[in-house]
């Protein structure tokens, strides 16, 4: 498939998966007026990654980091290829939960492309999707672990099937993103989510027609002529329309206090492109290179609990290799 290297032969010796975390941008169309809801907007990165790896064993083991999670996706990769479960994994390192980084469909997706490898069958994320209970709202992580880059989705329609990609652009070499993380909280998930999209009131018409201007005449021109500042620019835009809308189930515009402090500051300076990933807390400011992005860091780190990070896009979905 595009963006994970495999072959489809069955492995009889170690499969090792490596997967990006992505950022998700904002939502295009909350209001659905048209027929199909939600369509995303997002970014591999290429780091923080997960990287497992597993093998046929007796029966089935889990080690590592959120073994209980991967044991649950075992199950349901298994099922769906009609295999057994008699494997060994183990888990090197995952990518931080429920900070906005879609963290569990990237560890759902490397253990089913594990398992399939294994098993000498061919994997496709949008295959396994609604087995692993993966892109119920935005196809941008499927499309992270295939193929990587800046992936636009058009939105869940009536078939209720996985998003489609409409739009995936390489992300310019030299641009940087600053990853702003707050360890100490967690983003909204599970039940909370489900209510939250329950219980919002419908998106403006007005504001989605906005977003999706923004991004076709705005954001996707400027990536593919390597503007940071119009792509910055838009992006904060949709930032603060999603933000504002989330804001009654996230406690603001973003989820962490000490996150929209820095975002604020970040404001000042007159850093065109910055916002939260998803339900955060992670927080983002986006830099047109690696110089801009260090003394950023500089000036934002005063060594409390956030930690600070420098990433690239990545334009590369996961690997997926074997070894005797």
């Amino acid at each position: 498939m595009d963006g994970v290297r495999e072959r489809n032969e069955a492995a009889d010796g170690t499969v090792r998966v490596e997967a990006p975390a992505r950022l998700h941008f904002g939502f295009l169309d909350l209001h659905g007026g048209l027929g199909r809801r939600f369509g995303s907007l997002g970014l591999a990165l290429d780091e923080p990654t997960l990287a497992l790896t597993a093998r046929r064993a007796p029966q089935l083991s889990v080690s590592g980091p959120e073994a209980e999670r991967v044991r649950g996706y075992v199950h349901a990769a298994a099922a769906h290829l009609g295999g057994g479960e008699a494997v060994s994994l183990q888990v090197e390192r995952t990518i931080p939960a429920h900070a906005g980084f879609g963290s569990g469909t990237q560890l759902a997706l490397a253990v089913a492309a594990a398992m399939a490898r294994l098993e000498g069958q061919t994997f496709t994320p949008d295959a396994f999707a609604a087995s692993l209970d993966r892109g119920n709202r935005s196809g941008v992580g499927l499309r992270a672990f295939t193929e990587g880059g800046l992936i636009v989705d058009g939105g869940r329609g009536p078939d209720g099937g996985p998003p489609p990609v409409i739009a995936r652009l390489p992300y310019p070499e030299a641009w940087r993103v600053v990853l702003i993380l707050d360890p100490g909280m967690a983003g909204v998930h599970g039940a909370r989510e489900v209510a939250a999209f329950r219980d919002l009131p419908r998106f403006p018409e007005a504001q989605a027609a906005e977003i999706c201007r923004i991004v076709l005449m705005q954001i996707l021109p400027a990536v593919a002529l390597a503007e940071p500042q119009g792509f910055g620019a838009g992006i904060t835009r949709i930032q603060d329309l999603i933000g504002d809308h989330f804001a009654p189930h996230q406690g603001g515009r973003y989820a962490s206090a000490a996150v929209a402090q820095v975002l604020a500051t970040v404001a000042a300076q007159g850093v065109p492109g910055y916002g939260q990933s998803s339900w955060g807390p992670t927080g983002f400011v986006l830099m047109p290179t690696e110089s801009d992005a260090r003394a950023l860091v500089a000036s934002l780190d005063r060594g409390g609990p956030l930690q600070f990070r420098i990433a690239r896009g990545r334009n590369k979905g996961a690997s997926v290799s074997c070894r005797a």
